[in-house]
């Protein structure tokens, strides 16, 4: 089992409000590069997301299954045949979106008892919590050219140590996808 990190993020570090939807002052920073830049599979999900789990926190749980599940295509198929796991204590409905369930008890002891590679997408506090104990082995990121100054940050200046290894650094139009893998 690996935990895997996707994160959109600017060339500064920051990965909140990538969409907008938050309203901050900077928001909306991954539009600003054309939607086709962000469609489909660039993270090279496909044959994880066939096989593991996608754990999000509330806030991001909410705003994919405002968008997920009217999207097509077989990368959207795959996000809405995904099992999914929600970080709440308060949700409890989670029908909106197909294959999702509140996380049972403790999210840190869930994602230990988890046997399948678990995907986190947003859920900054979700990820934050799981460097926190070591349990990220892997970070995929899309950044962009762009930056912004100030917001959340995947890496805070007061968070874990961690030492990285490339994987892989690829361009994709003005975008540049990373893989990063923890080091023993």
């Amino acid at each position: 089992m690996s935990v895997i990190v996707i994160a959109f993020s600017t060339l500064d570090g920051v990965v909140s409000d990538p969409d907008g939807s938050a309203g901050t002052p900077q928001g909306g920073w991954m539009f600003r590069f054309g939607r086709e830049e962000i469609d489909g599979d660039r993270f090279g999900l496909d044959g994880i997301l066939a096989e593991g789990v996608l754990l999000q926190g509330r806030g991001t749980w909410q705003q994919f299954s405002q968008l997920w599940p009217h999207r097509e295509g077989p990368f959207a198929a795959r996000m809405n045949a995904v099992p999914k796991l929600v970080a709440t204590r308060t949700l409890t409905d989670t029908s909106a979106w197909a294959n999702s369930r509140p996380l049972d008890g403790d999210l840190i002891d869930a994602v230990k008892r988890e046997e399948r590679d678990v995907v986190v997408m947003g859920s900054l506090g979700v990820v934050h919590q799981l460097m926190a104990e070591d349990l990220v082995d892997e970070y995929r990121l899309l950044t962009f050219p762009t930056v912004v100054g100030a917001g959340r940050r995947l890496f805070p200046a007061d968070g874990p140590h961690a030492d990285l290894e490339c994987l892989t650094a690829e361009r994709s139009g003005a975008l540049v996808l990373t893989r990063y893998r923890r080091r023993p």
